[in-house]
């Protein structure tokens, strides 16, 4: 139901454009599978382990071990195989991809189901299926870095405002942590931590007749930083 609704104003804003549905094994549905195939939206589903999923990997996983074991034993060793198969209950069978990985511990085996024809089974298990975790970060970053969840107010257009506000804020912690310098640990700041280090400041403020100065504590580190960013932000603002 909430697929339907959401999928229906999408399409109705933007008729052509292509959807893609991300998400772990608890919305591997029949109904979701069939509601994807009739309104032309891709999905990349987590796939719950089964006894008949298995059958088509016992090989792999065996000789997965015994390379892990005659390398050491060091670093995890990672494989993958695409098969097509389906539960009872779906209308077809679908693409099905295993990742098997031994490590110390043991053989891990993990599915998923897509109906992205194209791509090597790694691209597709890393590159698509495992970048919903960073999309969980962003929602962590919007929610509780930012509190874009207190919508307390008592009408619905007085939250939506707010939720505005926070969107704002957001886009401009982002824009912020994108002028860092591409290979320092500003970059990878979470929303939070950034805030704290380089908004949360206590300067000087003097007000000239064409400018405004902000005068820093001589001791505050990573200043050369500071002066990178504040020349990038005017061309980023334009």
């Amino acid at each position: 139901m909430l697929l339907r609704r959401l999928i229906g104003r999408l399409r109705a804003n933007w008729p052509r454009v292509e959807i893609l549905l991300r998400g772990d094994s608890h919305y591997c549905a029949p109904e979701v599978l069939r509601f994807c195939r009739a309104n032309r939206v891709d999905f990349v589903l987590g796939v719950a382990t089964t006894s008949t999923l298995r059958r088509h990997v016992l090989g792999l996983e065996q000789s997965t071990a015994k390379r892990f074991a005659a390398a050491g034993g060091r670093d995890k060793l990672r494989r993958f195989k695409d098969f097509y198969d389906g539960a009872g209950s779906w209308d077809r069978v679908e693409r099905i991809i295993a990742r098997v990985e031994a490590g110390p511990e043991g053989v891990d085996t993990r599915f998923i189901t897509t109906s992205l024809a194209g791509g090597s089974p790694r691209g597709v298990y890393e590159k698509t299926y495992c970048q919903r975790g960073q999309m969980e970060n962003h929602i962590k970053s919007f929610k509780r870095h930012l509190a874009a969840d207190r919508t307390s107010c008592h009408t619905a257009s007085a939250n939506q405002m707010r939720l505005f506000l926070h969107a704002g804020a957001y886009w401009i912690m982002w824009t912020l942590r994108a002028a860092m310098p591409r290979r320092s640990s500003w970059r990878r700041m979470q929303f939070d931590t950034l805030r704290l280090l380089a908004v949360n400041l206590v300067v000087r403020v003097v007000e000239l007749q064409k400018q405004v100065r902000l005068h820093l504590p001589a001791c505050t580190p990573d200043q050369a930083i500071f002066a990178q960013v504040l020349g990038r932000l005017p061309r980023l603002i334009c």
